[in-house]
């Protein structure tokens, strides 16, 4: 029996079937199962438990970051590697926030991949180069404005941050996964908190923080 039991999850057939290539070629990997959409995923993460879940986000039916939300919610245990060609801070934190303990692009090295699967597999968190940076400018920014505003919750300055960035109430929720009516009382709290009468004020106040320039603004 090989060590490592990886699931390979990407709606393309060579690009699935040249992953699985590269990953068998190692003695400490074994591919236990492959699937070519989200509740597929999910179903054979449950019948094979792997180690270690390969996942893109693009897929035809449940998208990645949904799947992995399922198949982390029921095995904490099963690490998530996201390999896509998905570079977009959204994309890198909705599927952080889903559970996913890496993120790949699409075209990383062979010997890359096989070292963030095992990375994965220990429980760390691994990121490819570009990828790490954005992560770097998230918590930079986020300890700007813990220092600038200890009077917000975690979630509060997250919203924070979003009104700095330019985003509305809707896209707000959306990239937070919250709902509409939530984000309407975390905004309603912070002006009360910041003492501003509106959205401008409040973006004036984050903006002089050093706010609204990390990834998901």
């Amino acid at each position: 029996m090989k060590g490592l039991r990886v699931l390979v999850v990407d709606d393309h057939p060579l690009f699935r079937f040249g992953l699985c290539a590269a990953l068998a070629q190692r003695d400490d990997i074994e591919v236990v199962g492959e699937a070519a959409g989200g509740h597929a995923a999910i179903d054979v993460a449950s019948a094979a438990e792997p180690d270690v879940v390969v996942m893109d986000l693009h897929l035809p039916d449940l998208g990645g970051v949904e799947a992995t939300r399922a198949i982390t919610n029921t095995n904490p245990d099963i690490g998530v590697l996201v390999l896509t060609m998905f570079d977009d801070s959204e994309s890198v934190f909705n599927a952080m926030r889903a559970g996913a303990r890496g993120y790949l692009l699409k075209g990383a090295e062979p010997d890359e991949l096989v070292r963030a699967v095992q990375a994965v597999a220990r429980g760390e968190a691994i990121f490819g180069q570009s990828i790490a940076a954005q992560v770097l400018r998230y918590f930079n920014g986020l300890n700007a404005s813990t220092a600038s505003f200890p009077e917000l919750t975690s979630r509060e300055r997250e919203v924070l941050e979003l009104i700095a960035a330019g985003r509305n109430n809707g896209q707000i929720a959306q990239v937070l996964s919250l709902s509409g009516k939530t984000v309407r009382n975390h905004v309603s709290i912070i002006f009360g908190k910041l003492r501003v009468a509106d959205r401008a004020q409040a973006i004036v106040r984050a903006r002089e923080a050093g706010l609204g320039q990390r990834p998901g603004g």
